[in-house]
């Protein structure tokens, strides 16, 4: 029985074509996009979506050029924290329009065009075989996406990935190497641990990771107006880190749990008096710290074909 591996070129099925023109549509597509970031976990749970979407408006308040992706087609949340659900998505002479949060960030999300109500399908004919069928059709679905839709000129594209170390690691080499990874834990060693699994895979290939976001670092009571602790974990007050997070990756900063946050999440209202808020202060420095990583990256190489 001949292996994958020993059918010489494509079989006869035009798929290389199909492939290389489908790379040449994205590469087109990003090529006004000035800085790719994933943002990942490992581990479910840790607030990654939330952080993403309000980090991409602390980036939006200092003047950027902000577009996300949800990428968990199976678990889409932007769509409704964004305020986008239900949203139109207008054909363009080329490409679709995307639509925009009331403070201009594009957001595309499955839940814009799926009900909550509803799951993504991937039919499969092979019997036994839906989980790998469906992680390829994924990564079809993810490319087309970014070669159908108008990106324009962006100073972040930013990638809210799912959950699951090994699904860090497929979406980097999907994504190729232009696209940098922050990470997302919480101060639990569960959490670290996972995490660290993380990083791992990702230094085995070309990404860099720009570092992590410790969330849920503290609970914000408004009624005290102080960051009080959600979890029992030590931490260095002068540097405002985690002590020892086992992480050998940079740490960009430390965000509270704010439970108001969490309620005009589900609204899917911006949440305005965020800026005066420990919450909003720890994100204005993830968002300098990230831009400053960025700007110290070396100069971006085009995605592998």
């Amino acid at each position: 029985m001949k292996r994958y591996h020993d059918i010489v070129g494509d079989g006869g099925s035009g798929i290389l074509e199909q492939v290389a023109e489908q790379r040449t549509r994205i590469t087109d597509g990003l090529a006004g996009v000035r800085h790719l970031v994933a943002v990942g976990s490992g581990k479910g749970g840790v607030g990654k979506s939330t952080l993403t979407l309000h980090l991409a408006g602390a980036l939006r308040a200092r003047g950027l050029r902000i577009a996300i992706l949800d990428a968990d087609f199976n678990g889409p949340s932007q769509a409704r924290m964004a305020g986008v659900q239900g949203a139109l998505f207008v054909p363009g002479s080329d490409k679709v329009a995307l639509p925009r949060t009331s403070n201009g960030i594009a957001v595309f999300s499955m839940g814009s065009l799926i009900p909550e109500s509803e799951a993504l399908e991937f039919e499969s004919a092979a019997h036994g075989e839906s989980h790998t069928w469906r992680a390829t059709r994924e990564f079809a679905l993810l490319g087309e996406i970014l070669g159908s839709f108008e990106w324009g000129a962006l100073d972040l594209l930013m990638f809210d990935l799912p959950p699951g170390a090994e699904r860090t690691a497929q979406y980097a080499d999907f994504l190729g190497p232009r696209t940098s990874f922050l990470l997302v834990t919480i101060p639990s060693e569960v959490s670290r641990g996972v995490v660290a699994r993380s990083v791992a895979a990702l230094s085995k290939g070309p990404n860099r990771v720009l570092g992590y976001v410790e969330n849920m670092s503290g609970y914000y009571c408004r009624d005290c107006n102080a960051v009080k602790p959600l979890f029992s974990s030590p931490f260095d007050s002068a540097q405002g880190r985690p002590e020892s997070s086992g992480l050998e990756i940079p740490c960009l900063g430390t965000v509270p749990f704010d439970p108001e946050l969490a309620r005009h999440c589900d609204q899917g209202i911006p949440f305005e008096e965020l800026s005066g808020t420990p919450v909003g202060s720890a994100l204005g420095h993830v968002a300098q710290r990230l831009l400053d990583s960025l700007e110290s990256t070396t100069p971006a190489r085009e995605p592998h074909q």
